[in-house]
């Protein structure tokens, strides 16, 4: 049964937060969370504690059962725009430059590895 984890308007762009998300799509757990913990990028320290926040989810549904002892994976993990603050910058010859400050929304979905 897998089980679900989300992280809501974290303030980074989405492009650098799906870099890290094609990263350790359909890993091993423990493997994700090993790149994660020495990745350089500063959005892994988030994504390496929602990626453990999914796990203790995965525990808490299938009671009885050590995350440790099955073979857990990162089936699906996907990130999307999520609100964006827009501001003006001033610009030359009295116009004035769009910035747009953007965040995003991450949800991560953890399950067991199916045996072929």
């Amino acid at each position: 049964m897998e089980a679900v984890a989300k992280l809501r308007n974290y303030p980074t762009s989405p492009r650098r937060m799906r870099l890290l998300a094609d990263e350790i799509r359909g890993m091993d757990v423990e493997k994700a969370l090993a790149l994660l913990d020495f990745h350089p990028q500063h959005s892994a320290t988030p994504l390496g504690k929602l990626l453990k926040s999914a796990i203790s989810n995965w525990e808490q549904k299938n009671s009885g059962q050590s995350a440790a002892d099955s073979s857990l994976i990162v089936k699906t993990i996907f990130v999307d725009g999520a609100r964006m603050v827009k501001r003006l910058r001033p610009a030359p010859q009295g116009r004035a430059y769009r910035v747009r400050k953007r965040s995003n929304h991450v949800t991560i979905i953890v399950d067991k590895k199916l045996i072929d």
